[in-house]
């Protein structure tokens, strides 16, 4: 009798452990793209100073990651040679072929990179020259042209993507190379995968203060709200987005470990 009481009672604590187990909860209610979205205040336009075409030479201790040569540094999200077109002294997007990202991973680090829009180009919003640079392959940093094209601010040229507006619209004119120089410091992680510190990014676009040691909530999602994803080092990705304007150009693009 005292053996069946006992299954018995042992029988209750699994029945309940595996009810425990099963307990399921709301999902998050579905988003749309939209909802992150903000289109005011815009940010003030400030004209960016003179400063020679010549491209920004880079420090002695800076590791270059394009010449005007080739892609070798560079490959797609396969692994795979990455199919851009490199011309001229400058890459082009090959739409169609999807990202490329640097073959080496970074933590902390100072980047600087050139880019333009062709002269003469269409669309508005986000439909012209979209592309953006993700730090560590996970946090956008947004690449558009909102010379005289506004758009949700917090998806302008410079914004942590759908997360922080930049603080000014430095943009030059389609067809004139802009160049970012960024500054960022890497997350660290608690044991449960949640930031003890967060990343932060600080950018200048044409010299001028986009973002100001900004803190990054976590990924740059399109659509919902940013995830915490824990993750080691990580490349430069820079992103064929896909949209029907002019593709952008890129050149003379560095980097300097912290």
């Amino acid at each position: 009798m005292k053996q069946l009481i006992i299954s018995f009672l042992l029988g209750l604590v699994v029945s309940f452990a595996s009810m425990a187990q099963e307990k399921k909860y709301p999902e998050p209610a579905p988003m749309k793209p939209e909802m992150t979205e903000y289109w005011v205040p815009q940010p003030p336009v400030v004209a960016p100073g003179k400063i020679s075409s010549d491209p920004v030479a880079a420090p002695s201790d800076a590791i270059v990651l394009f010449d005007g040569t080739d892609l070798s540094r560079w490959e797609n999200r396969k692994g795979e040679a990455a199919e851009w077109i490199v011309h001229d002294g400058v890459f082009t997007v090959k739409k169609g072929t999807g990202n490329i990202r640097t073959k080496q991973t970074f933590s902390d680090f100072q980047l600087h990179l050139e880019w333009r829009v062709p002269e003469g180009i269409e669309g508005k919003s986000q439909a012209r020259g979209n592309s953006g640079v993700f730090l560590q392959g996970i946090y956008e940093i947004q690449i558009l042209d909102n010379y005289e094209n506004e758009t949700y601010v917090n998806g302008q040229a410079g914004s942590v993507y759908k997360q922080t507006a930049p603080l000014v619209n430095a943009m030059r004119p389609p067809g004139e190379w802009n160049t970012y120089d960024i500054i960022y410091t890497a997350p660290t992680f608690k044991s449960d995968g949640t930031y003890r510190t967060p990343p932060r990014v600080t950018l200048l676009q044409n010299g001028v203060l986009l973002q100001n040691n900004t803190i990054i909530r976590g990924t740059t999602q399109y659509t919902g709200l940013p995830k915490v994803r824990e993750h080691a080092e990580g490349p430069i990705m820079l992103q064929d987005h896909g949209d029907p304007s002019a593709p952008l150009s890129f050149r003379n693009i560095w980097i300097r470990e912290l």
